[in-house]
């Protein structure tokens, strides 16, 4: 089951749909709220809202052992599904360049470049700011005709209650989550990820019971996209690890 980052379409995970069922696997690339052809409400959406979508979409199509693959906010997504449901249905979990903590502090230094307590409550008020960070737009070739692809038709004007959930999503922390959870669980992260050194996967890893990491050379944020082969080989090798 896929869950696409913020404001993505189920159609990003075009590049391993058919990787997976050629593999074996049932797919389910999942539009929740605020996403593709799902219902867009102005308002509403939140991290807690979008963790119970999972659990309607799992109960509804009776799916049991299952691989939960969450990119950017879908990662954390899957973080607040297991803060409220069981974790019964899911066989293993993989978080696809997505820190469980963007809030740069003392005791976690793998947030987003540049967000800390003295702008926790601004940074992300207008929009998702750039950080200068990662390899440029127009040096990244076929990697960011892909990106285009996978995005396209996506309006990125950001309502209030858009804005609303990225500073939800941004200011919570998902550690003790990750730490109290007894499902194997992969961190894949972009080497050149805009939004926060690639050491974020190894932490995260560090915290689950049944963790491990890995980092996609010359991958960006969007790791799924940017190198397809390369992420869907580690994917289907963690999938039979199961």
């Amino acid at each position: 089951m896929l869950l696409a980052g913020f404001k993505a379409p189920a159609a990003s995970w075009r590049y391993q749909v058919e990787a997976l069922t050629q593999a074996g696997y049932k797919v389910f690339s999942v539009d929740l709220r605020g996403h593709g052809n799902a219902d867009h409400p102005t308002s509403g959406v939140t991290m807690e809202r979008r963790g119970q979508g999972v659990a309607q979409v799992l109960e509804a199509l009776g799916l049991t052992e299952v691989l939960l693959v969450g990119e950017s906010m879908g990662g954390n997504t899957i973080w607040s599904f297991l803060s409220q449901f069981s974790a019964a249905r899911i066989a293993g979990i993989v978080v696809v360049d997505q820190t469980p903590k963007m809030l740069n502090t003392a005791d976690w230094p793998h947030g987003y470049y540049g967000y800390d307590e003295s702008n926790k409550d601004t940074y992300f008020a207008e929009g998702i700011p750039p950080t200068g960070h990662g390899t440029p737009v127009w040096k990244r070739g076929k990697r960011m005709l892909r990106l285009l692809k996978a995005m396209k038709g996506v309006d990125h004007k950001l309502s209030r209650g858009e804005l609303a959930l990225l500073n939800g999503h941004a200011k919570a922390d998902w550690r003790p989550v990750i730490e109290g959870s007894d499902v194997p669980v992969l961190f894949v992260a972009g080497a050149e990820s805009e939004h926060w050194p690639a050491a974020h996967a190894a932490a995260a890893a560090g915290l689950a019971p049944i963790g491990s990491s890995t980092v996609i050379p010359n991958d960006g944020h969007a790791a799924n996209i940017e190198q397809p082969d390369a992420f869907n080989q580690i994917l289907l090798e963690f999938a039979e690890s199961l």
